[in-house]
Parts: structure tokens; C-alpha cells; sequence
């Protein structure tokens, strides 16, 4: 069985939001995103404290996967240094799982 992953980032637009949920997912680097938003976040950027409102992607992908979703996110991310960060789902239905793997294998 594959590893599988749930692969989080922001963006500071509900259109970015969209538009990279739809690269990733298009190119099957990611079988599924889901986009949340607006959420509020608070943080350290460049030596000062600040807050603002971001929109969150949740993405489902194989760890066998990973390496080129994150690629493809840092070279069309908005911000020059964004979130991304890789949970390992440690369980889950077998169907979801097998539809996750089925929909992130390359088709050419």
C-alpha cells in the first residue's frame, strides 16, 4: 500500500486559491483539493508581527507524489516562501485511499 499524504498552503486570494487547486489536480500531482476560506492567520514575517487574511488548500496526494506536488506549488505560488507542509493520513477507507492512488498516476 502507498503512503498517502494531506498536503496543506495558502494563498493570500480566493482566485489564486482556485487557479492552484486546479494545476495541481489537472496534472495529477494531487488527486483532490479542497479550499477553505477566508481564514485569519498571525505570524512573523521579515522580523515583524502581522495578521491577514489567506485562503487554505487541503490536498490529498502519494507520497511517491509528494516531491513533484511541492515543486509545482513552490513554482507557482504567489509568495516566495509559502507554507507547504505534508501530514501523513495514517488511516482512512481502503475506496478513498485506492481513489487517491488511481487519480494521482501519471497518464502518459
Amino acid at each position: 500500500m502507498a503512503d498517502y499524504f494531506q498536503v496543506s498552503t495558502a494563498t493570500p486570494t480566493r482566485e489564486q486559491a482556485v487557479e492552484l487547486a486546479r494545476t495541481v489536480v489537472s496534472r495529477r500531482l494531487a488527486a483532490g483539493a479542497q479550499i477553505i476560506g477566508p481564514v485569519i492567520s498571525a505570524f512573523w514575517h521579515d522580523g515583524e508581527f502581522g495578521t491577514g487574511e489567506e485562503w487554505q488548500l487541503l490536498m490529498k496526494t502519494t507520497a511517491a507524489r509528494y516531491p513533484e506536488l511541492e515543486a509545482d506549488i513552490l513554482k507557482h505560488h504567489p509568495w516566495q516562501n509559502p507554507e507547504v507542509v505534508a501530514v501523513r493520513i495514517e488511516a482512512g477507507s481502503e475506496g478513498y485511499l485506492e481513489w487517491i492512488a488511481a487519480n494521482t498516476t501519471p497518464t502518459d
